[in-house]
C-alpha cells in the first residue's frame, strides 16, 4: 500500500441504510453488486431472463438465408475446384497412358500429336505454376513489409491501449488501431499463446511485460486480447474487453456466431461485421472516458421530477403488442424508460443502446428501424429498434420489440408521445438541460470540494458535476480519470476489498466509500485532511439527498 494511501471504517458517517440517495424499492435497472460478474452474461437457459411467451428466438425464428446461401456458394466453390483438378490429372492420365501403353491402337501422327500436345500442356503449366509461386512470394513479401512497417511505426507502438479479436483459428476479426490484414502475424502469436496454455487444461488471462498488461480473454469460438500501458487494473480491462464482445453479439447474437464457426471454423467474420466497425472503435473510446463503463451505471439528465413524470408518462401510452422496452435518451444520459412488466434491463446493455445511437449520426436524418440483439436479456435473438430523433431537439426515442413488423405502428406511436410531450413542454425543458449542461460542483456548496462521482448500487445511476478548472484540458481529465481508476479497482479488488480509501496525490486528495447502497468517489484539494473530507462527505450525501428527484429516476414505470 502506498504511503500516501489510508484506508480505514467509517464511523462518521450518518446516512442510514435504504435512506441513501437514489435509492428505490423498484429500480428499472438490474442492480450490479460487481462490475466485473454484472457484465458476464448467462449461457444456462434457466438463468436468463425470458419474455413471457418465451425468448426472442421462439417468438421470432431468426433464420439467416444470405449467410446460408454464401457458406455454401464458397463450399460448391471449394468443391467445383477439387473436380476440376481431378478432371485435368485424370486426362493427362490418359493422354500419357496412350503415348506409353503399347497396346493402344493408334497412328505414329496421332502419337506425335499427342505427345507435342502433353509437352506442350505440361509447359504451359510449368509456367503458370512458376508464375503463381512467384506472385505468391511477392505477395508474401510484400504482406510480411507492409506488416513490418505498421509494428515498427512509432505511432502504433506508442498507443496507450490496443485491442484485438481474433477467432480460435488465428483469423483477424478486428484491431482498434491499423489494418487486421497487417496484424496477422501478430494475432496469430497470441492465438498460438493461448493454444499452448490450453493444452495443459490452464486459461491464459494475463502477461505483464514491464508496464504493459496483456489481458487475455476467451469466449469460444472468439479470442479477445488488450494491450494496456495505463493504469487500470487487469481486471477493469478484461471487463473493457467483455463490452467490445457484447458489442459483437449485439450485432450478430451468440446463436449467429456459435453457427457461423460451426459450419466453417475459419471463416473470416469480418464479412458479417462489415460497417460496424465504428461501433466498436466509439465503445472503445467511450470507455476511457465516461465513468459509466467504469462504474456498470447510468448518468441521467438532470430534470425536475414533474417534467420527468410527464415524459415516463407519455412514453407509457405506447402501448403495443411485445414492445418490450420504451427508453429516451439525451446527449448520452437517460431522461427517462419505460420497461414490460417483471422485465429489467442491464445497464451493460442500456451501454450498447447509447453506444448505438452516439456512433450513428445517421439516425439524425430520420426515422430508422434496427436489429440489435442484447446479451444480457437475451443473447441468442434480436430485438428490433425503432429509432429517431424527436423533431428538431437533442431527444432520441427508441422503441424495442419481438415484433419486426411493426414499424409503422411505432412510428404511429412516435408521434402521439411528441403530441403528449409538446402539450406539457417537455422537449423544451430536455433542450434546455442539455444546453445548460451538468450541475456545477460550486452548487453543492463545499470550499475544497472539486469533482465527485456518487452511484446509487440499488438503481445502478450515478451523478457527477461538469468538470471545471483544474480539469478543463483533455489532460487533466484523462489525469483525473486515471486516478478514479485507481481508486476504484483498489476498493473493489477481490484479494482486499475496501470500504474506505483515503488517497493523496501531487496536485488532489480523493476519498473513496463503498457501502452496501452506494459508491462515492470524491476529489479535494492537496491539502484536504482525512477527517475533512468525511466531515465534506456527509456534507455532499445531504445535498445529492434533497436534489435527488432531480437527478435520479426514482419510479419505474411499466406498461
Amino acid at each position: 500500500m502506498s504511503e500516501n494511501d489510508v484506508v480505514s471504517d467509517v464511523e462518521e458517517a450518518d446516512v442510514s441504510e435504504g435512506q441513501e440517495p437514489g435509492a428505490s424499492g423498484t429500480p428499472m435497472l438490474a442492480p450490479s453488486e460487481d462490475v466485473l460478474e454484472s457484465l458476464e452474461y448467462y449461457t444456462d437457459t434457466a438463468e436468463r431472463q425470458r419474455l413471457p411467451s418465451g425468448p426472442i428466438h421462439e417468438i421470432i425464428e431468426y433464420s439467416l438465408p444470405e449467410l446460408e446461401e454464401e457458406i455454401q456458394e464458397e463450399k460448391a466453390e471449394g468443391d467445383a475446384a477439387e473436380i476440376k483438378d481431378g478432371e485435368q490429372k485424370t486426362e493427362e492420365g490418359s493422354l500419357q497412358g496412350a503415348i506409353d501403353d503399347p497396346f493402344q491402337p493408334s497412328t505414329s501422327d496421332s502419337t506425335a500429336t499427342a505427345d507435342d500436345t502433353v509437352k506442350e500442356e505440361d509447359g504451359e503449366n510449368a509456367v503458370s505454376k512458376e508464375e503463381s509461386k512467384e506472385r505468391e512470394r511477392t505477395a508474401s513479401v510484400l504482406s510480411e513489409c507492409d506488416a513490418e512497417d505498421e509494428l515498427n511505426n512509432k505511432e502504433w507502438q506508442q498507443q496507450k491501449k490496443h485491442v484485438f479479436v481474433l477467432s480460435e483459428a488465428g483469423k483477424p476479426i478486428y484491431t482498434r488501431h491499423g489494418s487486421e490484414d497487417k496484424q496477422v502475424t501478430l494475432m496469430g502469436v497470441m492465438q498460438a499463446l493461448v493454444s499452448f496454455i490450453s493444452v495443459s487444461k490452464n486459461t491464459l488471462r494475463l502477461i505483464v511485460a514491464g508496464d504493459h498488461k496483456f489481458v487475455f480473454m476467451v469466449r469460444s469460438p472468439l479470442l479477445l486480447v488488450a494491450v494496456a500501458n495505463s493504469k487500470e487494473s487487469h481486471q477493469q480491462v478484461y471487463t473493457q474487453l467483455t463490452y467490445v464482445y457484447n458489442q459483437i453479439l449485439s450485432v450478430l447474437t451468440l446463436t449467429t456466431l456459435q453457427k457461423v464457426f460451426h459450419q466453417r471454423h475459419n471463416y473470416d467474420l469480418r464479412r458479417l461485421l462489415t460497417g460496424t466497425e465504428k461501433f466498436l472503435d466509439n465503445l472503445c473510446h467511450l470507455m476511457e472516458t465516461d465513468p459509466c463503463f467504469l462504474l456498470s451505471g447510468v448518468r441521467c439528465l438532470p430534470l425536475e421530477s414533474q417534467v420527468r413524470d410527464q415524459v415516463s408518462s407519455s412514453l407509457q401510452s405506447a402501448k403495443l403488442k411485445d414492445l418490450v422496452f420504451a427508453i429516451l435518451l439525451a446527449d448520452d444520459q437517460l431522461v427517462a424508460l419505460v420497461r414490460m412488466k417483471k422485465y429489467v434491463l442491464h445497464p451493460g446493455d442500456l451501454h450498447l443502446v447509447v453506444n448505438l445511437v452516439n456512433a450513428s449520426s445517421s439516425f439524425r436524418n430520420g426515422e430508422s428501424w434496427t436489429p440489435i440483439c442484447l446479451p444480457r436479456f437475451d443473447s441468442s435473438g434480436f430485438l428490433h429498434a425503432y429509432v429517431s430523433y424527436l423533431e428538431d431537439t437533442p431527444a432520441c426515442l427508441l422503441l424495442l420489440t419481438v415484433d419486426k413488423d411493426v414499424f409503422f405502428d411505432l412510428s404511429d406511436c412516435k408521434n402521439k408521445i411528441v403530441e403528449k410531450m409538446k402539450k406539457h413542454n417537455c422537449l423544451d425543458a430536455i433542450t434546455s438541460s442539455v444546453r445548460k449542461g451538468s450541475y456545477r460542483c460550486q452548487q453543492v456548496g463545499i470550499p475544497d470540494l472539486c469533482h465527485f462521482i456518487y452511484k446509487s448500487r440499488s438503481t445502478s445511476q450515478f451523478t457527477s458535476p461538469q468538470l471545471d478548472a483544474p480539469y478543463k484540458s483533455p489532460a487533466e481529465q484523462e489525469r483525473l480519470f486515471g486516478l478514479y481508476q485507481y481508486l476504484h479497482q483498489r476498493m473493489h479488488s477481490k484479494a482486499r476489498p475496501l470500504k474506505i480509501m483515503f488517497h493523496v496525490s501531487q496536485h488532489e486528495a480523493l476519498l473513496g466509500w463503498v457501502t452496501s447502497g452506494f459508491e462515492l468517489y470524491a476529489t479535494f484539494g492537496a491539502l484536504t485532511t482525512k477527517p475533512a473530507a468525511i466531515i465534506a462527505i456527509n456534507k455532499l450525501l445531504k445535498w445529492i439527498k434533497r436534489e435527488e428527484e432531480r437527478l435520479f429516476i426514482l419510479n419505474a414505470q411499466t406498461f
